[in-house]
């Protein structure tokens, strides 16, 4: 029963996301169905970095939470890129395609194909996601020189993750 509730919930959570307009570069494929829509609130975080003599700030990882529509915690994403059900079951994912929706203002939208499983559970058969919705999460412009080479920077952003399973 317990199952049964948790999977009209999932149902009835990823319809009210359904009008979420995806740009064709970072449509999933057909014969996938979303499970699941989340909202991910944390951190980008980046490290300066010399490269070809120029310093940068480079991405490292993601550390982030995931919500569900009552603000209650789900999940988890972090470094890998890893998404994380509050049951265990997790995803390890590669970026396949990104648009980039708010230049200057928000980290770029993506497709990103899962390359691996881990766990039972509401992720073990997930096969692609989406991060739409984006707000912040940019690296920093300022601050990365010889001075700061290897320093880590925190930047806060938020996204909707959108989860699929084949049909």
């Amino acid at each position: 029963m317990t199952k049964k509730i948790l999977f009209l919930s999932v149902l009835l959570h990823s319809a009210a996301y359904a009008d979420i307009s995806i740009p064709e570069p970072i449509k999933v494929p057909p014969g996938h169905h979303p499970v699941l829509t989340s909202h991910a609130k944390g951190e980008q975080i980046y490290q300066c970095a010399l490269n070809k003599g120029v310093y940068h700030w480079q991405i490292q990882a993601p550390d982030a939470q995931l919500f569900d529509e009552q603000n209650q915690i789900i999940g988890k994403h972090y470094e890998g890129p890893v998404w994380e059900y509050k049951e265990g079951s997790r995803v390890q994912g590669k970026i396949i395609n990104r648009v980039d929706m708010s230049p200057n203002k928000a980290i770029t939208w993506l497709l990103v194909e899962i390359v691996s499983h881990k766990g039972n559970g509401l992720f073990s058969k997930t096969s692609f996601i989406n991060r739409v919705n984006t707000l912040g999460g940019l690296a920093p412009t300022t601050g990365c020189d010889g001075n700061h080479l290897g320093q880590e920077k925190r930047v806060d952003y938020s996204a909707d993750y959108i989860f699929y399973q084949p049909d």
